[in-house]
């Protein structure tokens, strides 16, 4: 909400005598944002375009695990196993991260290497960290 006054009908800021209003600004947040993200498997040139979900409160990113069986990428094992808690503060329900898988990815004309961590995103394939 905005608070401001108003004198000889417009609404200003500052300085007067005028009373104050206040003035309520309505909108609706952007909550989710979705891009169509082209997932390229390194050294097979195959690759695959997915809905993915991008996530200013992702701290890294994650790829789904029925995803990655599904189109049979190569598996990274991690040194340790990565504890998830999804948005709820509650454990990931498929568990602790142990593996990884690195690709390229592709938007409009933006390529990234990146790793992504496998684990259970339920109906969401890819979650990008937003940087």
């Amino acid at each position: 909400m905005v608070w401001v006054y108003r004198e000889g009908g417009v609404a200003q800021r500052g300085k007067g005598t005028a009373k104050w209003h206040m003035v309520r600004r309505t909108f609706q947040m952007l909550r989710e944002v979705w891009l169509n993200v082209r997932v390229e498997k390194l050294g097979m040139h195959k690759s695959v375009t997915v809905k993915t979900l991008l996530n200013s409160g992702a701290t890294r990113m994650f790829i789904d695990k029925r995803m990655v069986a599904r189109h049979e990428f190569k598996l990274q094992k991690l040194e340790r196993p990565i504890m998830v808690r999804n948005m709820d503060r509650i454990n990931n329900s498929g568990g602790a991260i142990t593996h990884q898988i690195e690709a390229n990815a592709y938007y409009k004309d933006y390529v990234k290497r990146m790793r992504m961590d496998i684990c259970d995103l339920g109906k969401t394939e890819i979650i990008l960290e937003m940087l």
